[in-house]
């Protein structure tokens, strides 16, 4: 009977031993597995802060970029407004030599009008003075010979006979000289005419060239004043975009400062897990309506997922129940901040009011507050992204 009790203690110390070390292999592993859940969580936290980040980068760059773009169109519309001034001088110029063309060929038709007036006049006093010149050529030669005879016994003497024939080849050759100088006269006005309807059709020529300058001239003024109005338009475009760029980096900085927040908070959690201890599910006392709180926050979460994926998220809530980490109640753990979406949204809420949870959301709630988990001790779960690993179960990975 010693040898025997002797061998009971052994056996007693032995399995104490041997259960003392599951207990500490077993605490390990739950260790590992905490410190490894939490950090999924702090990766995934992590994650999402560098993609903001890099997002912030690429709205500041293009925040840049639109500055940079902004600083061009400004210079561009400047030396563009420089070149319109040049124009509306070049445009006025033109004008100006309009308005002087047009009074010089004014003038100029008015000079030959009077010009015209003068050759009228010319060309009658020529066909009078050929006219009178002609009646008396006729006439002495019609009548030479009385006019003879006349001058014959009129005159005194044979001086005086001189004297009337020397009269009469004067008036001959002064009504020749006349006429000649008339001719010539008109040809001088025709003349004067030719070179003055010659400078008409030169400054109408000119005017031409003028209002061609001018037209042209009124296009580029025209088009340079549209795309000076288009930079204008582009410009505010792009000082809008500037300004909204910065409003969304000042919303990233936000959005960055709280996943800053969020995993400085994640990162504290982690370590408080992975020095957590764990209640057994027999240490807890279910309050009144957790099973129907618990029950439609399945249906919230997890109302379309197979049967197993209701039990996860079920399983979830609890475990962070046992866990040190989180509130010790059912309460406690659904309602704390920015948890579960649900709440925040208000569908829990909805769902509590028209008693939305099935009969499968109700027997998965039954079976975690039993204790069993079919994700172990995991106490996070979200729809997959890449780079976060754990068991997944319907649209949920629970890590």
């Amino acid at each position: 009977m010693k040898i025997r009790g002797v061998n009971c203690l052994k056996n007693n110390n032995i399995g104490g031993i041997i259960t003392r070390i599951i207990a500490l292999f077993m605490s390990v592993i739950f260790l590992s597995f905490c410190i490894g859940t939490d950090s999924y969580a702090t990766d995934s936290t992590r994650k999402k802060l560098e993609e903001a980040k890099e997002k912030k980068a690429q709205s500041q760059n293009e925040l840049n970029d639109t500055k940079d773009n902004i600083a061009e169109m400004n210079e561009e519309k400047s030396s563009l407004q420089g070149q319109l001034n040049t124009l509306n001088n070049q445009l006025t110029e033109v004008s100006n030599n309009l308005e002087t063309i047009e009074e010089q060929i004014g003038d100029k038709e008015t000079e030959i009008e009077n010009t015209l007036a003068e050759l009228d006049a010319a060309r009658e006093t020529e066909e009078n003075q050929y006219a009178s010149m002609k009646k008396r050529v006729q006439f002495i030669y019609e009548k030479q010979n009385f006019v003879l005879v006349d001058m014959l016994l009129g005159a005194t003497d044979f001086a005086a006979f001189l004297n009337q024939n020397h009269f009469i080849e004067e008036l001959s050759a002064y009504d020749r000289k006349m006429f000649l100088q008339y001719i010539e006269t008109r040809e001088l006005i025709e003349e004067k005419e030719a070179t003055l309807e010659a400078e008409r059709v030169q400054l109408e020529d000119y005017r031409t060239q003028q209002k061609a300058e001018q037209s042209r001239v009124s296009g580029l003024v025209s088009q340079t004043s549209g795309s000076i109005k288009q930079y204008a338009n582009d410009i505010s475009d792009a000082e809008s975009k500037a300004q909204a760029l910065e409003e969304q980096i000042k919303a990233q900085d936000k959005d960055i400062k709280q996943l800053e927040a969020k995993l400085a908070e994640e990162m504290r959690m982690s370590k408080l897990a992975a020095a957590s201890t764990w209640r057994d599910i027999s240490e807890v006392s279910f309050a009144e309506g957790d099973r129907y709180l618990l029950a439609n926050l399945i249906y919230c979460e997890a109302g379309s997922e197979p049967y197993e994926g209701k039990v996860a998220v079920g399983a979830v809530v609890i475990n962070r129940v046992l866990s040190s980490v989180y509130p010790d109640t059912v309460v406690g753990v659904i309602y704390q901040n920015r948890q579960f979406s649900p709440v925040a949204s208000g569908r829990l809420a909805l769902a509590l009011a028209e008693g939305r949870a099935t009969a499968s959301c109700f027997q998965a709630a039954d079976e975690a507050m039993k204790g069993y988990s079919n994700v172990g001790n995991c106490v996070y779960f979200r729809t997959p992204i890449p780079g976060l690993s754990g068991t997944n179960i319907g649209g949920h990975v629970f890590y």
